[in-house]
């Protein structure tokens, strides 16, 4: 028998090189036996965890603000994540990217979201480095890294990280969650969902969402997650795990259960000036603040409380009411979670890094909020008035709402900003638990050293005794960017070790250096374009360690230390490929005018086939601001009914259908209002070419025209479409054919599915 001797060593000490992924596998040894009794067999070859390895899980909870939860302040009952920082840490110094998907990839990774082509959300990409939208090959997941380190791996809710026109059956599903890292996920791709009615994937399938009117996605989602760790320790139980739960909460839409709602009834009348006031008070008494922080002032285009309508009062403290409803939901179903690993026994030895917010609160539903958040997509200004007549229904399923700006500047106390501003506390600082029995001995500390997103994967590597790897698949790797946290677990006045960290978002931008803080508001939240361009942004200047709030511009006083502050900004934009800075934003939703690729490229006709669904705005043929048909080959049973091809849902959509055997084409416009073109006489059963055609009537973007069906040959309908949704429909509600998956465009009687047979579909844009 021959086995070399690096073989024999590699598998018999268990000593494994990890800085190079896949782990090689010992060369296999030849034998010269004939019979298997003579022979000795080798020791198995496994790849496991290191000894000691803790099970791993990050939540992340989606738009809230520094000054939302009790924890940290405010006035958001949030039982779990108190409970974790009594017999844990709360870091009070820690920061995130200003936007939902550049902060998910830095989490997923330990780099900077420019690193990893995420500098803005994937529906905005373009084609420059920074800014792809598609991860490089020279940086590996922390799933991956963990999972091919003996880890089992499970993922559930959101997932923002995946380019928009690979979302498909064709893929390419490298940056699906189950092919990076994830051996399991559960959850939805994208920037948010409708809880009520979300589209799921489990893996890379596509599921029906169950048929129970008290559904809910965040307490789906924590079953499957409870049932995925459940199982694995039935299974594997010496195996350590790593769980990323990230549920669609608090991004809009709001969506809570009447119950949790009803909690808050009258908790925010007194207004979002008084509840900064208010929260900023208990920050200083629980001391998460300094005593000596300023409350910074709220931006110059939120009006004070006291100057509102009492129409106005009433709608934006209702909006409130369902916002701190739905993220005390949350932390209950998070709660659920952490009983779950309590009774496998397996709390003391699990770390719970728990990030209350990707970013700060969400400043997008303008001054007003919004029944339906696809009105802000498509340019339409909800009035006070349109949305008391959704009062008593806010939050539930026949509202998509989203709350006044007001209230994000609140939920990010003591700052002045919010969500997509990266140059401002209140857009990336959020408040941060860690707990771990069997590694942090501190119990309801503070933890003040500056700390950053793409920390949480060294950290993770460190405690797991894993490196970052050095290669992977045989593509050296770029060098770790964040910086472990270990070091602050267990010495409250350890040196801060993360001491420089730039932001941008937009065009706004900063840098922070050992205290030193130096940036430019560029452009606003609510607003479409920059305050000024990029070379004429005036810079501010502040001391962080004296002034917590970036109350005290200090720019005139050190001129000096702001172009020193500003030129380092430069050499680590250059370093992390920020540059060259992009700050326009409706234009960059048009992939052609980027150059983002869409499947269809140039394409102005496709034929689709029964069964396809799930199809965005960058897989399906782009319907807005032009005339197109709609020609179906089908087959019409007797039951007559069901919907051929449809794209929207209940908050903005069109769909071709046939109901009582009639053909019919419906155009709902934001939920707002709906027309129906539908013929007078039914179709008999049998095959059949059914015609759609609008003329579009041109001359800008949302306008009307008419639309004209007709069967074999014949017209049998016709009606006019006033006016059309010049942005998306929806996120979620996608297109599909042979049913209207999710919510409903129209109403289609007892079932939204196809009775006959569908043979093609071929849509045509006619510019």
């Amino acid at each position: 028998m021959h086995t070399p001797a690096d073989a024999q060593q590699a598998t018999i000490s268990g000593e494994l090189d990890r800085t190079t992924l896949p782990i090689k596998a010992p060369i296999r040894p030849k034998y010269s036996e004939l019979d298997v009794r003579d022979a000795t067999a080798p020791p198995r070859f496994d790849v496991t965890a290191p000894k000691g390895a803790p099970n791993v899980i990050i939540v992340m909870i989606d738009d809230m603000g520094f000054g939302a939860s009790e924890s940290f302040g405010g006035p958001i009952s949030m039982p779990t994540f108190d409970r974790l920082s009594n017999g844990g840490l709360r870091y009070n110094r820690f920061h995130t990217t200003a936007l939902c998907a550049p902060t998910r990839m830095a989490l997923l990774t330990g780099y900077n979201h420019h690193s990893n082509n995420m500098g803005v959300i994937t529906e905005t990409a373009t084609t420059f480095p920074g800014y792809t939208g598609v991860r490089p090959q020279s940086i590996t997941p922390l799933a991956e890294v963990l999972r091919q380190n003996g880890y089992n791996t499970g993922q559930f809710g959101k997932s923002h990280e995946v380019p928009p026109w690979e979302i498909s059956n064709n893929g390419p599903m490298d940056r699906w969650p189950a092919h990076s890292g994830f051996e399991k996920f559960y959850g939805f791709l994208g920037g948010e969902t409708n809880q009520w009615s979300p589209l799921i994937y489990d893996g890379v399938t596509l599921i029906e969402t169950p048929k129970d009117p008290d559904y809910h996605f965040t307490t789906d989602m924590t079953d499957q997650a409870i049932s995925w760790v459940q199982t694995q320790q039935a299974l594997q139980p010496d195996k350590p795990f790593f769980m990323y739960y990230a549920p669609g909460a608090t991004h809009a839409p709001h969506h809570a259960p009447k119950e949790w709602i009803d909690k808050y009834k009258g908790k925010f009348d007194q207004g979002w000036d008084q509840v900064r006031a208010e929260t900023v008070a208990r920050q200083k008494k629980l001391g998460i603040i300094p005593a000596t922080t300023e409350l910074a002032p709220k931006p110059k285009d939120i009006k004070d409380w006291e100057t509102l309508s009492a129409e106005e009062k009433k709608m934006f403290a209702r909006q409130m009411e369902v916002y701190a409803g739905f993220a005390s939901h949350t932390d209950n179903e998070v709660g659920r979670l952490v009983s779950a690993i309590e009774e496998l026994g397996e709390i003391d030895n699990t770390i719970i890094i728990y990030i209350a917010g990707d970013n700060g609160a969400s400043a997008e539903g303008q001054m007003n909020g919004m029944y339906n958040e696809m009105t802000y997509f498509n340019g339409v200004q909800e009035t006070v008035q349109e949305m008391l007549a959704h009062y008593d229904e806010w939050g539930s399923p026949s509202t998509y709402p989203h709350f006044s700006a007001g209230w994000a500047v609140a939920m990010d106390a003591p700052f002045t900003w919010t969500k997509q501003v990266g140059s401002d506390f209140g857009g990336t600082r959020n408040g941060m638990v860690i707990h771990w029995p069997n590694g942090i001995k501190s119990k309801g500390e503070i933890r003040s050293q500056f700390g950053h997103v793409i920390d949480i994967a060294p950290t993770v590597y460190e405690i797991s005794n894993i490196p970052s790897p050095n290669t992977v698949n045989g593509i050296a790797q770029d060098p770790i960017e964040g910086t472990s946290l270990v070091y602050s677990f267990n010495e409250k006045s350890a040196e801060e070790k993360h001491t420089v960290q730039y932001f941008e978002m937009f065009g706004n931008r900063a840098i922070y250096e050992n205290g030193w803080m130096a940036r430019t508001i560029h452009r606003l939240p609510w607003l479409p374009t920059p305050l000024q361009t990029l070379q004429e942004d005036a810079w501010n200047l502040y001391n962080t360690s004296e002034d917590f709030s970036l109350a005290k511009d200090l720019a005139s006083d050190n001129p000096e230390k702001l172009e020193a502050m500003k030129a380092l900004f430069m050499t680590e934009a250059e370093k992390y490929h920020v540059l060259p800075i992009d700050d326009r934003l409706l234009i960059r939703t048009n992939a052609a005018a980027v150059g983002r690729p869409t499947v269809l490229g140039d394409r102005t006709s496709v034929t689709y086939v029964e069964g396809m669904r799930g199809m965005g705005v960058d897989i399906f043929i782009d319907l807005r601001n032009v005339g197109y048909s709609i020609t179906a080959d089908v087959e019409v049973d007797a039951n007559g009914n069901g919907v051929i091809v449809c794209q929207g849902g209940r908050f903005g959509g069109l769909t071709l259908y046939v109901k009582d055997g009639k053909p019919a084409f419906g155009y709902n416009y934001l939920g707002l209002t709906s027309t129906e073109i539908i013929a007078k006489q039914a179709m008999k059963v049998g095959r059949h070419t059914i015609v759609y055609n609008f003329a579009y009537e041109g001359g800008g973007p949302g306008k009307g025209g008419v639309g004209t069906l007709s069967v074999d040959g014949t017209k049998v309908a016709e009606g006019r479409i006033d006016k059309t949704q010049p942005g998306i429909f929806s996120v979620d509600d996608l297109a599909d054919v042979g049913m209207d998956e999710g919510t409903w465009i129209m109403d289609y009687g007892a079932s939204d599915k196809f009775s006959g047979k569908i043979h093609k579909i071929t849509i045509e844009q006619k510019k």
